[in-house]
């Protein structure tokens, strides 16, 4: 299995950016997704999780309304549209999958997640 995130970058305050990964060696359809960071110093967290089905996603706190996590199953690709971004929006983003059985629910722990990307690093200047 292959994990692979794209579209990082340096952008100014108040921007957008769109990160992008592509997952193979896999059954996407199986598969739910989330995007993580993870700051200097600090704990990787959860960002964005979308279901395999794409009927549920989950949002940290801080993300909502300007972070919109959405996948294309007939590309096994996920993206993160992220708007009115914030220096604290600045870190390293990682693509991450899990295979998921229950439909009721999306998980967004990293402990959940059992394939992982190298990650992107987004930097947000003021």
């Amino acid at each position: 299995v292959q994990v692979v995130e794209s579209g990082g970058g340096l952008v100014q305050a108040g921007g957008s950016l769109r990160l992008s990964c592509t997952a193979s060696g896999l059954t996407f359809a199986d598969y739910a997704m989330g995007w993580f960071r993870q700051a200097p110093g600090k704990e990787r967290e959860g960002v964005a999780c979308i279901s395999r089905s794409g009927g549920l996603t989950y949002y940290t706190g801080s993300v909502k309304g300007r972070f919109t996590i959405s996948s294309d199953s007939a590309k096994n690709t996920l993206y993160l549209q992220r708007n009115s971004l914030k220096p604290e929006d600045t870190a390293m983003y990682y693509c991450a999958a899990y295979r998921q059985l229950s439909l009721l629910s999306v998980q967004c722990g990293v402990g959940d997640y059992k394939y992982w990307g190298q990650g992107t690093q987004v930097t947000v200047s003021s």
